[in-house]
C-alpha cells in the first residue's frame, strides 16, 4: 500500500458477458490512466473474484461469495475528498467508459474505507 494513502474506494461491478472485453480494455487503458492524473489518487489496483478455500474455526471451507460482483478497482486516496473533486469527475466521464461501457455494469457497489493501520 502507498505510504500516504488514508482511505480506499472500491467500485465493484458486473460486467455483461459479451462486453467483457471491451470493458476490460477501457478500464485498463483509459480510466484507471485517466484517474491516476486525478490529485490525491495514489494507486489503482484491479481485481477478479475468485473462489477462495479458507481455514477457519478448524476446517477448510470454500467460499465462492455468490451475488458479489466479479471486477473491482481499489483505489488507494490520500484523502476521502478526492472523491467529491472537480478533478475525479471529469476524470470517470472522459473516453469511453460513460458511453460505451458504464451502460453494460451492474450490481455496482461503491464503499469508502478509511485506514486505520498500515504495517
Amino acid at each position: 500500500m502507498h505510504p500516504q494513502t488514508r482511505y480506499v474506494f472500491i467500485a465493484a461491478m458486473d460486467v455483461d458477458p459479451d462486453k467483457e472485453a471491451l470493458f476490460n480494455e477501457v478500464y485498463d487503458r483509459e480510466h484507471v490512466p485517466e484517474l491516476l492524473k486525478v490529485p490525491g489518487v495514489l494507486a489503482v489496483t484491479r481485481t477478479v473474484r475468485e473462489p477462495a478455500r479458507l481455514a477457519i474455526g478448524g476446517e477448510v471451507k470454500t467460499i465462492a461469495a455468490e451475488g458479489e460482483p466479479k471486477y473491482a478497482a481499489i483505489y488507494e486516496l490520500a484523502s476521502a475528498e478526492v472523491l467529491a473533486s472537480p478533478e475525479w469527475a471529469a476524470a470517470v466521464e472522459r473516453g469511453r467508459w460513460p458511453t460505451e461501457v458504464r451502460p453494460y455494469t451492474r450490481n455496482r457497489r461503491h464503499t469508502l474505507h478509511r485506514v486505520v493501520n498500515q504495517n
